[in-house]
């Protein structure tokens, strides 16, 4: 006879297989909810019932009752129409209340003759050696016209295949000219009449229209109230918007520092104020003469509105960038900069590295890395995406994020004023992305994880991913972000420019070096990113780090072997630099550990 303690029978086990299914069936859908980026809920309107067909009535309605409290207000609700086709116009004011007014605003299209390439040149005259960079014009609405009481902004989004494809539908260009044009119309309009009277700020709600999203670099998803079928509402953060039309029109000019928004004054000679003494569409170049022409002025207190700020790096896949990574917070805390420093890392990163990186000054942060899915398996850039995690950093409200292959020469706390996406340029229309000034948000970096799969990367990387999600970017000096390359005939010495604030050290980085020299000069293949006044800097910084934190820079095997092995074949080419010549007194050449 069978025991009790017998094994269950067949169906005993056919019932724990089903039970055993539907368990492991439900992990994986919370999983799924888990990572599906969450819908963010109205903030301040209800939801807009629209169908296929618009139906304006039910737009209207809401707006009279957010602005006018359901009718109930004394003035008209004044609308300004953007690009809106006549048949949109028409059915507009057939359907508008009798509480609204419309006005259709108008405006030249950009010039067909100009290219996306005129407004993000790969190069500009950043010294004025030639007189200021300009920038080709981007029309805004006439000054004859007012249109600065809008409550509410409609335009039309223009849409192109390839900017449809950025949308959703996978790889495309988005870089389209008129596109930018009413984008910046809507919001010079909101900004100006959110500022009416200069001491009272405005709602304004913008609404867009199309199959194509507005861009991302000039309304964020963060005021985003309402998406529904081919509607979004928008109550745009107007001091953040305000920054954003005080910007060049493109990177064919440097960001200007005078750029500045919130509860303060302008860090130069005049108060934010002065704006309303200028017409509708003000462009940097009038805002500067003016600045230059009120010179004589005396500098006047300002109160700064804090905000939290923080200096970004991040380290995964392996520790061959923990010494850098040391040496960027030591050169920042060494030029007296009062923010905080955090960096991201993940499992790659043992418990000895990170003792050494807290004790450098940052502020540690475990994350799960990114794999990027355009680059090969195995290749340097794979797992690159993972800098997209910066954007989760929403307890700050910007950070400057910098690769931990750069070293800062000087303090560039004040480039915290400038809004997201600034960058200095790389080439072509791009920005190179080891240096940048970011705004952490949910949303966006939901936004951007949900593309990362639709969009190609030119480089299968993180840099080419983002100049794809970040066409209309603001540039900074280069001097900011210094790439250690040299490539102009005739330039033998390599020697660094003056007045740089940080170098970018492409090629073979300083710590994977001796002391004594730039190994790169071992290297002809390498020779366009040796630098003997580049590499001094950085040993500047190592000099001057605590001995316990010296100990992280310490040569490997391998490194050694391929220094030697370099220096003996430059030797015996004979290589003209002669770096090969010099003799190595570097310390660390003794004291080499396996790896």
């Amino acid at each position: 006879m069978a025991s009790s303690n017998s094994k269950p029978s067949s169906n005993f086990k056919q019932k724990l297989f089903i039970v055993s299914l539907l368990l492991l069936s439900v992990s994986l859908l919370a999983i799924v909810f888990c990572f599906t980026p969450k819908p963010h809920p109205p903030t301040q309107l209800p939801l807009i019932r629209i169908q296929n067909k618009p139906k304006w009535f039910d737009l209207f309605d809401l707006f009279e009752n957010e602005i006018n409290g359901g009718g109930g207000g004394k003035n008209k609700i004044k609308v300004g129409l953007v690009n809106v086709v006549d048949d949109d116009d028409d059915l507009i004011r057939e359907s508008v209340p009798s509480s609204f007014e419309t006005v259709r605003v108008r405006f030249n299209k950009v010039s067909e003759n100009l290219r996306w390439e005129d407004f993000f040149p790969e190069w500009i005259d950043e010294d004025h050696k030639w007189g200021p960079p300009t920038c080709p014009e981007i029309p805004m609405p006439p000054r004859t016209e007012r249109y600065e009481d809008l409550d509410v902004i409609v335009a039309r989004v223009p849409c192109q295949a390839s900017a449809f494809r950025l949308s959703g539908g996978g790889s495309g260009n988005n870089r389209d000219l008129f596109r930018l044009q009413v984008n910046l119309v809507v919001a010079n309009l909101a900004v100006e009449s959110g500022w009416v009277k200069p001491d009272v700020d405005r709602t304004v709600y913008v609404v867009f229209i199309g199959t194509c999203r507005p861009m991302v670099e000039i309304f964020r998803c963060d005021d985003l109230v309402q998406h529904v079928g081919d509607y979004w509402v928008y109550k745009p953060e107007l001091k953040r918007l305000k920054q954003k039309v005080l910007m060049p029109v493109g990177s064919c000019q440097i960001a200007p520092a005078f750029a500045q928004t919130g509860e303060f004054q302008f860090q130069f000679t005049f108060h934010i104020s002065i704006l309303s003494k200028f017409p509708l569409f003000i462009t940097c170049k009038e805002l500067w003469r003016y600045y230059m022409s009120q010179s004589t002025l005396k500098k006047v207190n300002y109160t700064t509105y804090h905000q939290r700020e923080a200096y970004v790096t991040i380290l995964h896949s392996s520790e061959a960038y923990v010494c850098g990574a040391i040496a960027l917070a030591q050169s920042i805390i060494q030029n007296n900069s009062t923010r905080d420093l955090v960096l991201l890392y993940d499992k790659s990163i043992s418990s000895k590295s990170l003792r050494g990186l807290r004790a450098a000054g940052w502020k540690t942060k475990w994350i799960s890395r990114i794999r990027s899915p355009f680059a090969k398996k195995g290749a340097y850039n794979e797992w690159n995406y993972s800098k997209l995690r910066v954007w989760q950093l929403i307890e700050y409200d910007k950070v400057i994020f910098i690769d931990a292959d750069l070293l800062i020469l000087e303090n560039i706390d004040r480039f915290f004023v400038f809004p997201e996406l600034s960058a200095a340029a790389n080439d072509k229309t791009l920005f190179n992305s080891g240096l940048m000034v970011v705004e952490p948000s949910d949303c966006k970096f939901e936004d951007m994880m949900l593309k990362s799969f639709k969009i190609a990367s030119y480089n299968g990387g993180d840099q080419g991913f983002l100049n794809e999600i970040f066409t209309w970017w603001h540039r900074l000096p280069k001097k900011l972000n210094t790439l250690k390359v040299f490539n102009k005939p005739g330039d033998d010495k390599h020697e660094l420019p003056d007045g740089v604030y940080a170098i970018h050290y492409l090629g073979l980085k300083p710590w994977m070096c001796y002391k004594d020299y730039d190994c790169n000069w071992d290297m002809e293949s390498r020779h366009i990113f040796a630098s003997d006044s580049a590499h001094k800097p950085w040993w500047k910084v190592y000099d001057a780090m605590p001995l316990r934190l010296q100990q992280y820079c310490v040569l490997t095997e391998k490194m050694d072997k391929r220094i030697k092995k370099w220096r003996g074949i430059a030797r015996n080419a004979k290589l003209s630099n002669g770096h090969w010549k010099i003799p190595v007194r570097d310390p660390r050449q003794y004291n080499v550990v396996k790896q």
